[in-house]
């Protein structure tokens, strides 16, 4: 599965009265500026339901504006509400800080609101109760995913998110499932370190927003094609990457199976593909089999999928599937014959020398 550096791009949706929490923030930090000293202990978050603020750490400065598109930098940790405040995730463990863009459509929408009551190098912890927590365990699970260097998205999930939310299934971790089936109130202990205004900085592809990331992508797809030309196999794969990550974030926000949802899907196969024949140049050979019979598994027609699956069973000495996998290419397009043809002429010498081989090693034992 692909990686991306802890940097999430399932970023999230800016609720519509973010600009008025931040005007009420900084009329409540006119009676009390957390520099000084005082705290807000267990205080309602500016009459926000669900929500209390106390003030661990004063920041310094004015408020910074979280206008759409500001990257914020900052760290956090999750703890249960119990009498051990057993803690969930701590981005500081990890050793790298959290970053999002506002207004991207980050799943816990909550942590924006959170973040725009805070001034730089605030350190605030903020309870908040189930109405806001419900998403937590998917969040948390991407973001682990993120730490371990794995695909935060869940490629071939076939319903939409919220469906995903109440259809309960594993996600891994014991922790994560026991708060999926009961989620419980959550602190969230916050440190805010950077924000950067749109143009203080170069965005990412993981910080466009679905549009941005629609338009980069055959950009994406140029450039992982002229590398693969140049022989820069592995730098292709990056590219590849990188687009199919962008259409995969905007793909979760349509409904499974319906037209956007399907042209999305047709665009991904071409890319994964395009990947997985940097792959095989690069002899990775198991992940090329992984990805091909992600996309069949789906999708039994796509011809293109079975050649270079068989391709990679070839090179594993996986004789049978390879057979098969070219006599299904054969199936769906007998145009391929000369191809098919060429790849079983090579499987069928191998298999003779390997035979010749075997021969030769065990000659005279018995």
């Amino acid at each position: 599965m692909f990686s991306v550096a802890l940097r999430p791009s399932w970023i999230g949706r800016s609720p519509l009265f973010t600009g008025a929490l931040i005007v009420a923030v900084k009329k409540c930090a006119m009676m009390t500026h957390p520099s000084s000293g005082s705290h807000f202990t267990d205080a309602l978050l500016l009459g926000l339901e669900g929500v209390k603020k106390k003030i661990l750490h004063g920041g310094t400065g004015e408020i910074p504006k979280f206008i759409t598109g500001a990257k914020v930098t900052f760290d956090f940790r999750t703890t249960l509400c119990d009498d051990e405040r057993t803690v969930i995730d701590d981005s500081k463990a990890v050793g790298t800080p959290m970053e999002i863009v506002i207004g991207n459509m980050f799943k816990l929408d909550i942590w924006e609101m959170l973040l725009a009551s805070m001034r730089i190098g605030e350190v605030a912890e903020f309870w908040c109760d189930t109405i806001h927590t419900g998403v937590y365990p998917l969040v948390s699970k991407s973001m682990r995913r993120i730490a371990e260097g794995k695909d935060p998205v869940d490629w071939h999930v076939r319903t939409c998110g919220m469906a995903n939310m109440f259809a309960y299934h594993s996600l891994g971790y014991d922790d994560l499932d026991e708060l999926m089936k009961e989620p419980k109130p959550l602190f969230f202990i916050l440190e805010l370190l950077k924000v950067l205004q749109p143009s203080e900085y170069n965005r990412e592809s993981w910080a466009l927003n679905d549009e941005e990331r629609l338009k980069v992508v055959p950009v994406l797809h140029g450039q992982g094609n002229k590398l693969f030309k140049q022989g820069r196999y592995q730098d292709a794969t990056l590219k590849y990457k990188e687009a199919i990550i962008c259409i995969k974030n905007v793909q979760s926000k349509e409904k499974a199976w319906e037209a956007p949802w399907l042209k999305l899907e047709k665009m991904a196969h071409t890319l994964t593909l395009n990947y997985c024949q940097c792959l095989l140049r690069i002899e990775e050979y198991y992940e090329v089999i992984e990805h091909t019979s992600d996309i069949i598994n789906q999708h039994p027609g796509v011809m293109k999928a079975y050649y270079l699956r068989g391709k990679a069973h070839l090179e594993v000495w996986n004789e049978a599937e390879a057979r098969q996998d070219f006599s299904k290419v054969l199936e769906l397009d007998p145009g391929m014959k000369k191809a098919v043809k060429k790849e079983l002429a090579v499987l069928n010498m191998r298999i003779e020398e390997k035979n010749e081989e075997d021969r030769n090693k065990y000659k005279g034992m018995f």
